[in-house]
């Protein structure tokens, strides 16, 4: 069953500039520059967006009045076909953790370039990644290839769920440091994708 939004009414200059038709595309909104501060901007444009929720972690604190345990989410949020969200949240209760998270992911949103940059493919479909690149999270270092098609994805169940919600279907990748720490897997495994924008390919051949 389908979740009832609620009603969007945008605060932001961006926000407002969305709803009157300023912008065509979630491309156009993130290449202006502007940050986006409502998630309401990112449901406009991907309303299909999924979500994975890939841990849930309990934090205990001692204060004066005893032990307060709260819950923090970590979340990523894709629409299969080259857009991304890593977010957290943190709250009393787990739903509300979850919730939290998933706006957080929506406000970091990003756009992966997709490709065919293996030598051993050259299909030029987007099926995987146009060059290698790398990320970085606390100690956790993840370095993504592009892979020929059908290879599938090469990595752990984490970086899966990543990969699969950036609409990435080939791809080799290694990673280093305290990898059994899912957020900064996670957000090593977003970074690295981010960094697909950061290099400018050439036009002529190598």
């Amino acid at each position: 069953m389908a979740m009832e939004r609620e009603e969007w009414i945008p605060v932001t200059g961006l926000g407002k500039a969305v709803v009157a038709g300023e912008y065509s595309t979630l491309d156009e909104v993130l290449s202006s520059g502007h940050p986006i501060k409502e998630a309401g901007i990112v449901d406009i444009f991907l309303p299909d967006l999924s979500d994975e929720v890939l841990s849930i972690d309990m934090m205990q604190r001692m204060t004066d009045s005893g032990r307060r345990i709260k819950f923090r989410a970590v979340v990523v949020v894709g629409n299969r076909d080259g857009f991304i969200g890593f977010g957290q949240g943190k709250d009393v209760q787990v739903g509300t953790a979850i919730r939290k998270a998933i706006v957080n992911a929506k406000l970091n949103i990003i756009k992966v370039r997709r490709g065919c940059g293996s030598w051993e493919c050259g299909c030029g479909n987007v099926h995987s990644i146009p060059m290698q690149v790398e990320g970085k999270a606390g100690s956790v270092v993840v370095t993504l290839k592009p892979a020929p098609q059908g290879i599938g994805l090469v990595t752990g169940e984490i970086g899966k769920k990543v990969l699969g919600l950036a609409g990435i279907r080939d791809v080799w990748s290694m990673s280093k440091g305290n990898t059994r720490t899912t957020i900064n897997y996670a957000k090593a495994t977003y970074e690295a994708l981010k960094a697909t924008n950061m290099v400018r390919i050439g036009g002529g051949r190598h």
